[in-house]
């Protein structure tokens, strides 16, 4: 066994309240260990004067699945400008290094900017530092693409969250009073046979609405067709997760996406959780008010104080980032309403079995728009405003508030405030005026930027040896060469490990070595496949006998990935927020 030392760097370790130290870090078989001074090891990297972070994790972003597919096919243009625009080596153009080039990339059949192909988006997240992603909205009857497709994108560990809450099945059991307890059988079930890590909603009873001819559905809003209510899905399914154990809470894309004066069903959704663990993601979409002379302004500081009042409540804000993009979404409700909008002027919705749908729409974030440039305002307002960084989760809602490559970018918005106000000064001057931006003296330091990429993300999410950098983790470690200018800096690690091998310096990919996929196995009465088995008998087209994807077909999806068991909570109620 090769022993590895990574001498000299300044260790930014949030989970064990290591901030900013000067230690060495020494790995074997892709662990770190416990090393003493002077005991021979085999290599060695100098990190002196270096920035050292556990590999990042991005718990939300649109990877793999039909609808991220889809997003690739209905922007060819994306892929072949990328091609066009590269001359040589090009830092948008990312690819494995051939044995054969001497460290020159090849340029990839799919390389696109808004929803790069698998290879590329292993590459680019990998060349970042980090070694992570989370497929945040899978279909049950798609699952298995989506593990194909997951595994088919190199270096990166992976996991997905399954999909319920517009599903007929749920919304017959809820309609008929069923016990909660067969509710929270089905849940498991369906998170066990996807071999899911978490469940996601997406507005709650609100495709499923959509399909009955419903055009909105707030919080306590009847389902025109089942009577149930989105808060009586959300309460439901955050019960069902805390009696299951499973680390990660609900995941709830909440009603009213992009609605002018959301931020009540926002704050109303937090509370349908009745104090139990529950996560709103891509936030800043939920963030929006109706004041002012445009009838659209910023809600950023009631959510951020909605948040701060709620321990049970973490979330991550879905950061607009200006420029060319693709929204993906399950929300066929919502990507209707913005069909009228798309740009280029192509778009597609769909049904998908009884499960929900989806709906791809081409945007483009521009910054001098009233709307998107306080979008941009909202979600920095939100990161500024939220006191405990470890309830926060960094995230754009790839693709649909930009690129997830646009993380280095981002990370210099909140850590250097001249910068900040100078990308401000920029925008709709109407825009700049709505907003209390200006005022947020706050700059993230390098300790918040590494819980808000790692260690919060991995708490979040259950990956006890994932996120840090203590005896016993798993050696996905990024070193940045510490940069006045942020942006550079989080662009090109000097150093990046994935399980304890060297798969990227300065930039170059050096190895391409194959993920593990992360999923959570709850205990769950298995009488419940009968019911199962007899609404798919009945209303499928898909083989029930097809249904549950097994632990060695998983690890075929992932071409031989390793398998992550993700251990459920000792205690129903052990809710992972805070720190």
């Amino acid at each position: 066994m090769t022993t590895i030392r990574l001498k000299g760097g300044m260790l930014y370790d949030p989970a064990h309240g290591v901030n900013g130290e000067r230690r060495d870090i020494v790995f074997r078989d892709g662990r770190i260990v416990a090393h003493e001074a002077g005991a021979p090891v085999d290599e060695e990297f100098d990190a002196t004067g270096m920035i050292v972070m556990a590999g990042g994790i991005d718990l939300h972003s649109h990877i793999g699945g039909g609808k991220t597919n889809l997003s690739r096919l209905l922007l060819p243009e994306d892929h072949r400008r990328r091609e066009i625009a590269s001359d040589g080596v090009h830092p948008d153009i990312d690819a494995a290094v051939a044995p054969d080039t001497a460290g020159r990339y090849l340029r990839l059949p799919s390389c696109g900017t808004c929803t790069p192909g698998t290879l590329a988006t292993g590459y680019r997240y990998a060349e970042m530092g980090y070694t992570a992603a989370f497929e945040p909205a899978m279909m049950p009857s798609n699952a298995r693409h989506t593990h194909l497709e997951m595994g088919d994108t190199p270096i990166i560990d992976h996991g997905a969250y399954v999909m319920l809450g517009n599903d007929d099945l749920f919304m017959q059991l809820l309609s008929a009073h069923e016990h909660e307890e067969r509710i929270r059988d089905y849940v498991g079930w369906t998170i066990d046979a996807s071999k899911a890590l978490g469940v996601k909603v997406v507005n709650p009873g609100g495709i499923s609405a959509f399909k009955f001819n419903q055009r909105a559905l707030d919080i306590d809003e009847a389902h025109v067709h089942y009577g149930v209510t989105p808060r009586d899905v959300v309460r439901t399914l955050t019960r069902a997760l805390t009696e299951l154990r499973v680390p990660h809470p609900l995941h709830v894309h909440t009603s009213n996406l992009g609605v002018p004066g959301n931020v009540a069903s926002t704050i109303a959704t937090m509370d349908a959780a009745e104090g139990l663990p529950i996560h709103l993601t891509h936030i800043q979409f939920h963030s929006y008010g109706v004041e002012g002379p445009r009838k659209f302004s910023s809600g950023a500081r009631a959510i951020a104080e909605a948040v701060n009042a709620r321990p049970n409540v973490t979330i991550d804000v879905g950061q607009v980032i200006f420029g060319q993009t693709v929204t993906a979404s399950g929300d066929t409700m919502m990507q209707w309403r913005n069909a009228p909008f798309a740009q280029p002027r192509k778009w597609v919705l769909g049904d998908i079995e009884c499960d929900a749908g989806c709906g791809v729409v081409p945007f483009r974030y521009r910054e001098q728009s009233y709307v998107n440039a306080l979008q941009w305002i909202i979600g920095l307002e939100i990161f500024l405003l939220v006191d405990d960084p470890w309830r926060v989760s960094m995230t754009t809602d790839h693709p649909n508030g930009g690129p997830f490559t646009s993380y280095p970018h981002l990370i210099r918005l909140l850590m250097d405030r001249t910068f900040r106000a100078e990308q401000l000064a920029k925008l709709h001057p109407e825009a700049q005026v709505a907003s209390v931006l200006p005022e947020l003296q706050r700059e993230f330091s390098l300790y918040e930027i590494a819980i808000v990429t790692r260690a919060g993300p991995a708490k979040l999410l259950g990956l006890a040896d994932r996120g840090h950098l203590g005896v016993g983790a798993a050696a996905d470690i990024a070193v940045y060469r510490d940069e006045a200018d942020r942006e550079r800096m989080f662009s090109r690690p000097a150093y990046v490990f994935k399980d304890g091998t060297l798969i990227a310096r300065d930039g170059t990919l050096l190895a391409a070595p194959t993920g593990g996929i992360h999923y959570v196995s709850p205990e769950y009465d298995r009488d419940i496949e009968r019911t199962v088995r007899a609404f798919s008998e009945r209303h499928l087209t898909t083989n029930f006998a097809h249904s549950a994807i097994s632990a060695d077909e998983v690890c075929s999806c992932c071409r031989g990935g390793r398998l992550l068991p993700v251990e459920c909570l000792a205690h129903p109620r052990a809710a992972q927020t805070g720190h």
